[in-house]
């Protein structure tokens, strides 16, 4: 059996060599002929699987070790009978803690303000439920869920209204609610004033020429990009009015990339009726040096959160990152595309909070309350 995996997957080998002969490939430039001979194919959302790519190929299973699957022709897939599947929920908590992570930085205490989600599904829910669990307000709006699923369902306009609108859709096109564009000028034109907007779903949610508009004619509103309209060709005028960016990595924490993998591997070893050899609990290392003192942090509770957050993971570093990549490709567009690619391919390993204990802390206080929602140990 020949397996092609994007470069991207970790512990590939782990999971899926003692299965047959494994070929790691650069995921956005997979051609028909690297999977011509092929009987699966492990993919990340920049490969577009479509009959482009696999007509005529001997593919039997497509895997995509992601949570939306708007980078596989379905429709197409169903017709050929090829089976596909994805990994529902592998990296909602890695989103939910960028998210985190990103107002922490900004030093925006979500706490004490109104919190709007777009999309609830796999990741907006867990943002959600996670909110809740310290008290915060919500106002939530997905055209696919009940009032009985989540009753903080409002409309869209009412959620625009948020001191900070958090965006989790899936980028859709058809239907009775496609997501393209959900956010146009008009839109936009709603937030308050000295809101936060932070889109870490599919760039062309929000459509972005207007995003630039807005951006310009506005001071008053802090904006947060993990996905771009039109990536890896990001806007760099957008980039300068961003107060945070990164290169679609807010679901790629080391543990959320590994549950993917996880999950796919045993959707593989169904369709192709294997014994499974490998399981998560088996490949995950342990994290050292794993103790955090909030003892040690000076201030009040706000201060301990924003900061034992950024010591286990540095979104700054992202920004960073990301910004010098683009000021070295400039107007290139072919520099600046596979210098995007590059810091995914080449992402630092970032661990997830409940990877981490917490001492110096008040059992049952509410600052051990906010920790535990959050994920860490508090011991």
């Amino acid at each position: 059996m020949k397996i092609v995996i994007d470069e991207n997957i970790p512990l590939a080998d782990a999971f899926f060599s003692a299965h047959g002969e494994i070929v790691r490939l650069p995921g956005r430039n997979m051609s028909a002929a690297d999977v011509a001979d092929a009987d699966a194919l492990l993919v990340r959302s920049v490969t577009q699987v479509n009959e482009t790519l696999l007509a005529g190929s001997k593919v039997k299973f497509v895997g995509t070790c992601t949570i939306g699957m708007d980078h596989l022709d379905q429709r197409w897939l169903d017709h050929q009978g090829i089976a596909y599947t994805n990994a529902p929920g592998c990296n909602a908590n890695s989103v939910v803690e960028y998210v985190y992570a990103a107002l922490a930085h900004l030093n925006i205490d979500w706490r004490d303000k109104t919190v709007g989600i777009i999309g609830c599904g796999n990741v907006g829910g867990a943002l959600h439920k996670a909110l809740l669990a310290q008290g915060v307000t919500c106002r939530c709006y997905d055209p696919l869920l009940s009032i009985e699923q989540n009753p903080d369902l409002c409309e869209l306009e009412d959620v625009l209204q948020s001191d900070i609108v958090s965006m989790h859709t899936p980028l859709t096109t058809e239907g009775s609610h496609p997501s393209r564009h959900l956010l146009a000028k008009e839109q936009l034109l709603q937030l308050p004033p000295q809101s936060i907007l932070l889109n870490c779903g599919r760039g062309a949610v929000i459509d972005n020429k207007a995003l630039l508009q807005v951006m310009r004619a506005r001071n008053d509103l802090q904006l947060v990009l993990d996905v771009w309209e039109w990536e890896p060709d990001i806007d760099l005028n957008l980039l300068e009015h961003v107060e945070l960016g990164s290169p679609h990595i807010a679901g790629y924490s080391f543990d959320g990339k590994l549950k993917g993998t996880a999950m796919i591997y045993d959707a593989f070893c169904e369709v192709f009726e294997l014994a499974p050899s490998t399981a998560l609990a088996d490949v995950v290392p342990a994290v050292a040096d794993n103790l955090l003192n909030a003892a040690s942090i000076q201030g009040g509770d706000w201060d301990v959160v924003r900061q034992l957050i950024a010591q286990v993971y540095d979104i700054a570093a992202d920004d960073s990152r990301l910004r010098a990549m683009a000021a070295e490709a400039g107007e290139q567009g072919s520099a600046l595309s596979k210098g995007f690619d590059q810091l995914r391919k080449h992402y630092p390993v970032r661990r997830e909070f409940n990877n981490y204990q917490v001492t110096g802390v008040e059992k049952k206080t509410p600052l051990a309350n906010t920790l535990a929602a959050l994920g860490f140990t508090v011991t």
